[in-house]
């Protein structure tokens, strides 16, 4: 009865998303900028949640948690605090400058806006292969975060690759199916109600073990350490390393960057950068609180061998249906992360890849058709690597973050400084991209540099290549330098 009850409210939830999803496919345009974009029309409050929505990913209900339980609740200031902080400032710094550029020129991916300005179709390329390359593991972490979870909120009477099955499956019904805009609708209504849930399940522990005294002092009880600013794994340069990179990631995931074209105008862009670091402090603290809180309550989780803290505190402390609903609610979340990830990487696939190099007279119904079963190959390909599982949660979506990182600062210096070359770019993306790679798989290339992540020297490299290359190499002649520039109006 327990199980049926489980998989009943979560099952339920994720057709209740795909109802939605439905509705929104009747009112979408034949079009692929309504299909990508929904048509540039986004107002404030659904810019914002479906941004939000869009990054409630297994790494935030689960990798998070399972930091702060290992390690203590600093994980807070470091991605409640200064990741919110330092993404609404790149939202505001990239995603404005990108936002008029995509209104003036209809651009739909950031390889679109960087070949245009360049007159490189391989820079497109380029963009758009790294892009998938690092997407690739991010969609598998929600695999691997729905598996795990359902896994320990039935106790095993689900297997972890059927519940990853099971996430796979909605989330190629539902990006066949939906679009941007029946991905924005479900992201709004989900955001709001992960907000809600989240802070309702920290007060139904607390209230069902005494109170936020009662659960601190057992959590100082068994580890002292973890209430105290500063440890061996939360140095300065630690932090700093991974606020900065997961917010400088995060700018560039193709799921986010492409919402900066999505802005129906100039206000609703601004105010919804505005409200993010709000929001973010609002879902972080109450999931990293019990996380960290779990590991004074009892709660055994051994998170290297795959166990996530977050579904073990709430079938310990609240009831069978409640669990199932939170579980049901993050799922719908990973869901809404991997759909608008498959969405983008459709667009990424069929608009500069495909399209430029295989067939340029592609038709928009074949393209359509294309996408669509670029979308079920590449989820089935993660989901069948997710079986394999090599990772933890937070490596895989720390390898994800980084190397999307090392797009940003080229990227930044290309739509500010006029004098960017396209060789200058091309080194910088190159160049750090690769320092990354070795980094991960190359023992000769150290992983850390005086306690500071290899991820953010990467980016600093890159920054120091794009700049040195093209201080030292002209324009092409068929390089586009004025259309960042000039004749970008703000509304």
């Amino acid at each position: 009865m327990t199980l049926t009850l489980q998989l009943g409210i979560i099952v339920g939830y994720l057709l209740l998303a795909l109802v939605i999803g439905l509705v929104a496919y009747r009112l979408t345009e034949r079009t692929a900028e309504d299909f990508y974009l929904a048509s540039r029309t986004f107002g404030t409050i659904v810019l914002l949640f479906t941004t939000f929505a869009t990054l409630l990913s297994a790494f935030t209900f689960f990798a998070g948690p399972n930091v702060a339980y290992q390690q203590g609740p600093e994980w807070v200031l470091v991605m409640g605090l200064m990741d919110g902080i330092i993404f609404a400032i790149l939202w505001y710094v990239i995603g404005y400058k990108q936002w008029l550029l995509g209104r003036q020129y209809d651009y739909v991916t950031l390889g679109e806006m960087l070949g245009d300005r360049f007159g490189a179709t391989w820079l497109r390329g380029l963009i758009a292969g790294i892009s998938l390359l690092w997407l690739f593991p991010y969609v598998m972490l929600q695999q691997v975060g729905a598996g795990t979870a359902l896994q320990a909120l039935t106790e095993g009477a689900v297997p972890y690759a059927v519940g990853a099955g099971l996430i796979t499956a909605f989330m190629i019904l539902y990006v066949v199916v939906a679009g941007m805009r029946g991905i924005a609708w479900t992201d709004t209504i989900q955001g709001a109600f992960m907000l809600v849930v989240t802070w309702v399940a920290m007060l139904w522990v607390l209230a069902a073990v005494g109170g936020p005294g009662v659960a601190t002092a057992a959590l100082e009880a068994e580890a002292a350490q973890h209430l105290a600013l500063g440890s061996d794994h939360y140095t300065p340069q630690w932090m700093l390393s991974t606020a900065i990179v997961i917010g400088f990631g995060v700018a560039m995931f193709p799921q986010v960057n492409q919402r900066f074209f999505t802005a129906g105008s100039r206000t609703s862009f601004k105010r919804s950068f505005v409200l993010w670091p709000i929001l973010c402090v609002l879902l972080f603290v109450p999931s990293f609180l019990l996380g960290a809180w779990a590991l004074g309550l009892g709660i055994e989780a051994d998170i290297a061998g795959g166990d996530n803290v977050l579904p073990m505190i709430l079938a310990e402390y609240t009831p069978v249906w409640f669990a199932a609903l939170v579980i049901a609610g993050a799922m719908a979340a990973m869901m809404s992360s991997s759909d608008s990830m498959l969405l983008s990487g459709s667009s990424y696939f069929t608009r500069d890849l495909y399209r430029p190099f295989i067939d340029r007279t592609i038709s928009e119904r074949t393209e359509d058709l294309i996408a669509r079963i670029g979308v079920v190959v590449f989820a089935t390909a993660s989901f069948l690597a997710s079986l394999w599982n090599p990772a933890t949660l937070f490596e895989l979506g720390d390898a994800a973050f980084s190397g999307f990182a090392q797009l940003a600062l080229p990227v930044m210096v290309a739509l500010y400084w006029r004098r960017t070359t396209r060789a200058g770019i091309t080194a910088g993306i190159l160049a750090s991209q690769l320092f990354y790679l070795s980094s991960l798989f190359l023992a000769v290339v150290p992983a850390t540099y005086a306690g500071w992540s290899s991820g953010l020297v990467g980016m600093g490299l890159g920054l120091v290549v794009t700049v040195a290359v093209s201080l030292v190499t002209t324009p092409a002649a068929d390089e586009r330098e004025a259309i960042y520039f000039e004749g970008l109006g703000a509304d």
